[in-house]
């Protein structure tokens, strides 16, 4: 289903849009990743000869629109959106300042509303996309401790099922997935904060894994086939929905 699609793929140096990246490539598609970090974007590149990359900050408007801009002219209409990037980082509402807010706001919300935006200008000229954002467990649930991380996954599935309600009827799915805790540097770096407070790496990461329904981290592959699901025939009526990946309900 997704042979010669064009898939762009936010935040696909690593985690869970390098899985995706990897797995989509594997299917045969035209994968365009982004990301702020040159190497990790070169090293997933290497990996398969129909991936290529653009450096990007999502949160940049001028940015998002010339590469997105130029990866439709080399590579043809966005038929496949992964709004993937984001900042996991967590601070309790007396520790927030505007700062901070703004740049956790500024990434994950902001950055897939532009993502999005882009993306659908070239993919309306054809007849048929999927839009997918990777919201989390958060968006479902507050995370204690992370007011800001939560808002703006929570303003993700805003966005989401808006635009479904937007294009209904038409060739186009929305949809989220919002996974719980996944092994990746993401885990490891939240590991690192704990210890910093006093908490010891066992605890740190034990507190992660419990906070998964079936008490193990996902693994990215779990999202990228779920990614993978929604753009096969079988999901052509999956739309505007938010997919817990959570091993359990949240």
């Amino acid at each position: 289903m997704i042979t010669n699609k064009h898939v762009l793929i936010t935040g696909g140096g690593s985690g869970i849009g390098r899985a995706i990246a990897l797995l989509f490539a594997d299917e045969g598609a035209t994968v365009t990743i982004t990301g702020r970090r040159s190497k990790v974007l070169e090293e997933v590149v290497g990996k398969r000869a129909n991936i290529s990359a653009f450096q990007m900050d999502v949160s940049n408007e001028k940015e998002v629109i010339s590469v997105i801009s130029q990866a439709v002219s080399q590579f043809g209409p966005i038929e496949i959106c992964v709004s993937n990037a984001g900042i996991a980082e967590g601070k309790k509402l007396q520790n927030t300042d505007l700062d901070f807010w703004q740049k956790i706001m500024g990434t994950n919300l902001d950055g897939t509303f532009l993502t999005i935006r882009e993306s659908m200008k070239s993919m309306l000229e054809a007849d048929w996309g999927r839009v997918i954002a990777i919201s989390s467990i958060a968006g479902i649930k507050g995370l204690k401790g992370a007011g800001a991380y939560s808002a703006s996954k929570h303003g993700v599935l805003g966005l989401i099922k808006t635009y479904s309600e937007e294009y209904m009827g038409g060739p186009i799915t929305f949809n989220a997935i919002c996974p719980g805790y996944v092994d990746t540097p993401i885990v490891d770096a939240n590991v690192k904060s704990m210890m910093s407070k006093g908490i010891s790496e066992e605890d740190a990461h034990k507190m992660m894994v419990n906070a998964n329904r079936h008490k193990r981290l996902i693994q990215t592959d779990e999202v990228a086939q779920t990614a993978l699901w929604l753009c096969s025939q079988a999901a052509k009526s999956i739309n505007g929905q938010a997919i817990e990946i959570a091993g359990g309900k949240v």
